[in-house]
């Protein structure tokens, strides 16, 4: 909870990350006049299409009519997968006192933030400036022409009704007060996440990201995974940094520190143990209590991360826990034309019918006793159905504190038959649970969460060469070809119901660009390279700024914003020029394009300074540092038995390579000259010079070095 002072205004500011709560149904009336909203794809705007609040969607004729009737606008932003964001929508949004309040005197517009992140960085901006923090629901109060001049998350009704009229009766009274404010939070605005380009030839040594990587130790829980912190998030991409640092500089405490975090996530209540997946976070410190919505962009991830680790150390614990997200992606989020959902809500409605959070996933023990019968005892002790694996009211959340071996002989039962039991005891539970409410799907397509999902196929297959997630990703790819890509090169973001819509952002594009560079090195279809870098020359000559060799998160024909922002941060997903700057590096060694490299590499130095400072931030930047302070390796296969060859790489954790080949003669820069009839050699090369060619991969392999 934090005070947060506007000019004459004290008000409360509220953020939730999650919260165990019970709230009554918030199902719409359908006897209200909709609004126009209800012209909208999105699932989390059509929620709102008939709250008595006049919602507009972010569009010129909602912006011009707050201009031409000089009105305030509310700018609400959310998504269909949140809680607190429902909870206020049915305290406050569906209250025929507030609507009017905010109809007399605000122009409000409703914002679905995974369609339109560009609007949410901007206002996410604004709040985090105003409090200090930020979260969804997302409330600013701005000028007519979208300057805001207040901001806050989830608010109660009392509270947001006070808001209310308390900004409308300042604009009326001292127009000129509250204008002056904007002026100073929009130049803030425009001033945060400013890149400045450095000049200065930077070495990228191992011992300074050494010191950099201790300081990041400082911030680690080694006990339970994760940071030192709760809520506690799963943050992919900081785990993939740390296991490849781990291993390219035999930090063994690292990666114990990894394999530590990977185990207790698959354990907690944080992964759906009955169905597979994970959920967004869990609000305490030990992964035990989720808050339950699934996103795809958090398993799609997770997938690729748990696929690298059983790269490198055949556990099969994480084979099952990667078989089960998946399975649950394909049951639950993949549409038949090969594209995947967002995201599953938190809330379903309970045997009450009322809307409960997590009521789809939790039990209580009269419901196993039931199911289970016989094998109860044995089922509560190893999900601890007991003071351990309490959650509230009664209910539990399955929670496992012990390995299956440790369990097994702690119990006196073979593991074999603990597994054939843990099987069964699924396979009942899930059925049980198939016939509850199902949270809600929202069932929009976003062009870079499909990309990132599109690679963890791919992960999982180089891990496991199941010839179905291959199958799955090069479908995904095809989809994004055909009904997310223009002529000109360009994306969309969204799809829907056959509809492609909004322009693409700078993640469209380096996720896209990301996946399609990963597809070619486990298939060796040269049309996927070439359309990465199709891609890439769109994104340069679009969302380039010149001045600090960054990419803008908008491209240049976007209008009607108050800031044109870079994504540079690393958050839950890579930042987007972190991304951009792996792309360029990488296609600069399929290419030898010097271009490509020089941009990846002041891109990298652009952001150091600031990646010292706060490395947490930063991880995915610091998988790139990596590439530069640590051996890099090009991979060529040339030959008739490429395909084998490349097979039989992919099954290794080999984070510091790029794989091209060819069953024949190639014209990739990387592959030329390599082909010799009726012989298959592998080359191993470091910027283009290579090391003698040799017929056998374990040879090949021992000519890499850390």
């Amino acid at each position: 909870m934090m005070h947060t002072k506007i000019g004459p205004l004290v008000v409360i500011v509220m953020l939730f990350f999650g919260c165990t709560q019970n709230k009554t149904s918030h199902t719409i009336e359908t006897n209200q006049k909709a609004n126009d909203l209800i012209n909208e794809t999105s699932p989390y705007l059509l929620q709102h299409a008939y709250n008595p609040v006049d919602w507009k969607p972010w569009n010129d004729d909602a912006l011009a009519l707050a201009k031409s009737q000089n009105k305030l606008m509310v700018i609400s932003v959310g998504y269909s997968a949140c809680h607190w964001c429902h909870v206020m929508e049915e305290e406050s949004f569906q209250n025929d006192t507030v609507a009017q309040l905010m109809n007399d005197n605000f122009i409000s517009i409703k914002v679905d933030r995974e369609e339109r992140p560009d609007i949410d960085q901007i206002y996410m901006s604004a709040v985090q400036l105003m409090t200090g923090s930020g979260g969804w629901p997302l409330n600013c109060i701005t000028l007519p022409d979208g300057r805001p001049v207040f901001g806050g998350t989830y608010f109660t009704k009392s509270q947001w009704t006070k808001i209310l009229e308390d900004m409308s009766r300042l604009y009326k009274t001292d127009p000129d007060k509250v204008i002056a404010y904007a002026e100073k939070l929009t130049e803030g605005i425009k001033n945060t996440n400013l890149i400045e380009i450095n000049k200065e030839a930077l070495p990228f040594k191992k011992e300074q990201l050494k010191v950099i990587v201790n300081n990041y130790k400082e911030t680690l829980d080694f006990i339970d995974g994760g940071q030192k912190r709760a809520p506690k998030f799963p943050m992919p991409a900081n785990l993939s940094f740390l296991l490849r640092y781990s291993v390219q500089n035999s930090d063994t405490e690292l990666q114990e520190y990894v394999l530590t975090s990977l185990t207790k996530m698959a354990n907690g209540g944080i992964y759906d143990q009955i169905g597979g997946g994970f959920s967004r976070y869990s609000v305490d410190d030990r992964w035990h209590v989720p808050h339950f919505e699934k996103m795809l962009y958090d398993n799609s991830q997770l997938v690729s991360v748990y696929s690298k680790s059983y790269q490198l150390t055949n556990n099969e614990s994480h084979k099952t826990i990667v078989d089960e997200t998946l399975n649950f992606v394909e049951r639950e989020l993949l549409q038949k034309e090969g594209a995947f959902y967002s995201s599953l809500d938190a809330d379903s409605n309970n045997e009450n019918g009322e809307v409960e959070e997590g009521a789809f996933y939790i039990w209580n023990k009269d419901q196993l006793r039931t199911i289970l019968k016989d094998d109860y005892n044995l089922f509560a002790s190893y999900y601890n159905i007991n003071a351990t694996g309490k959650w509230e009211n009664d209910k539990y959340i399955l929670y496992r504190t012990k390995t299956d071996v440790d369990f097994a002989e702690s119990n006196s039962i073979e593991l074999n038959k603990l597994r054939d039991k843990v099987t069964l005891w699924k396979s009942k539970l899930f059925k049980a649970r198939a016939i509850r409410n199902r949270p809600r799907t929202d069932d929009k397509v976003l062009t870079s969460w499909n990309a990132l999902m599109l690679e963890a196929y791919v992960n999982a297959y180089k891990a496991f060469g199941n010839k179905t997630y291959l199958k799955t990703a090069i479908n995904n790819a095809n989809f994004i070809i055909e009904n997310q890509m223009n002529q000109d090169g360009s994306l969309f973001h969204s799809y829907k119901n056959g509809k492609s819509t909004i322009n693409g952002f700078s993640e469209d594009y380096t996720h896209t660009i990301s996946a399609l560079i990963a597809l070619y090195q486990v298939t060796f279809d040269d049309k996927w390279l070439i359309l990465a870098k199709k891609l890439t020359d769109y994104t340069i000559e679009h969302f380039l700024d010149k001045n600090t060799s960054m990419f803008y998160f908008t491209d240049h024909k976007s209008s009607s914003l108050i800031a044109r922002k870079m994504e540079v941060l690393d958050n839950v997903i890579p930042a987007s020029n972190s991304v951009m700057a792996h792309n360029l590096f990488k296609l600069g060694h399929y290419y030898y394009n010097k271009n490509y490299s020089d941009l990846s590499k002041q891109m990298l130095s652009n952001i150091l300074s600031d990646l010292e400072k706060a490395p947490t931030g930063y991880t995915n930047w610091m998988s790139l540092y990596l590439s530069y302070s640590n051996p890099y390796y090009e991979v060529a296969i040339s030959g008739d038995d490429a395909q084998e060859k490349m097979i039989e790489f992919n099954k290794n954790y080999l984070p510091n390579i790029i794989l091209a080949g060819d069953t024949k003669s190639s014209n990739l820069p990387l592959l030329q000259n390599k082909f010799i009839e009726d012989e298959t050699f592998i080359y191993v090369c470091v910027n283009g010079t290579c090391k003698l060619p040799v017929n056998n991969t374990e040879k090949a392999k021992a000519q890499l070095l850390k």
